[in-house]
């Protein structure tokens, strides 16, 4: 499984490459190779354990849909 906040851009921010470079839609940024290793969950990396970006971005995401949906942390 691949991080959903992984993308593959030849472009973004004014900077273009030849070749499409990881980009992290959490981090709203380009990413190094080793931080896409653990995106694509490479060398027994889960990106849902490994990856502060994520785990926040995933908590931001939860606490969203929770309070669209009128339900708080206590449930109510």
């Amino acid at each position: 499984m691949t991080c959903p906040f992984l993308s593959y851009r030849e472009s973004a921010d004014g900077k273009s490459f030849d070749e499409a470079r990881a980009y992290c839609e959490g981090a709203e940024r380009f990413v190094q190779p080793m931080r896409a290793d653990i995106c694509n969950d490479r060398f027994d990396l889960d990106h849902a354990e490994d990856c502060e970006i994520y785990r926040e971005h995933a908590d931001a995401d939860v606490d969203d849909h929770e309070s669209e949906d009128g339900h708080g942390d206590d449930g109510s």
